[in-house]
């Protein structure tokens, strides 16, 4: 295995282990249909790891590391360019979180073909199949509240 390969593998058994695939739908008024749409791929790592995760981050060159709040450490990869280029090298050595990759490929594609307020509420049904396959439990955006705000400002007609 090339040295390159070694390195996504490493780190596609990284994200499997500590890592989460995900997307928040943030209420966003200013926003064409009142809300934020915003993808990324977090590994966690107590602070204690900190100059380890700082490391990881500067050699792959994507996303940023922050300290939260509880001490935890964040590896966030949040830019759409990032994401895909992560997502295309990590993606053959992925076991536990292929799914929800191969989802948020799918969900980035489709969100950029976004034409009227019936095809954001498919996105965020989209988004909603790619939440049941992460553990979260503090989710209060998801499709149903969209389509409420959609209804609501008329945005569903054709």
């Amino acid at each position: 295995m090339s040295q390159e390969n070694l390195k996504w593998s490493y780190l596609a058994g990284f994200l499997d282990a500590d890592g989460s695939i995900h997307i928040r739908i943030k209420p966003n008024r200013t926003y064409k249909f009142g809300f934020q749409i915003s993808p990324a791929i977090v590994f966690y790592q107590s602070v204690k790891q900190a100059k380890f995760l700082k490391k990881m981050q500067k050699e792959s060159k994507l996303g940023y590391v922050r300290l939260r709040n509880d001490g935890i450490m964040e590896w966030i990869i949040g830019d759409l360019n990032s994401i895909q280029k992560f997502l295309n090298r990590a993606m053959p050595f992925l076991k536990i979180k292929k799914k929800q990759a191969l989802k948020m490929k799918l969900i980035l594609k489709f969100k950029s073909k976004i034409k009227n307020g019936k095809d954001f509420l498919k996105l965020s049904k989209m988004i909603d199949e790619l939440e049941k396959l992460n553990y979260s439990k503090k989710r209060k955006n998801n499709s149903r509240k969209v389509r409420n705000y959609l209804k609501k400002k008329d945005l569903l007609s054709p």
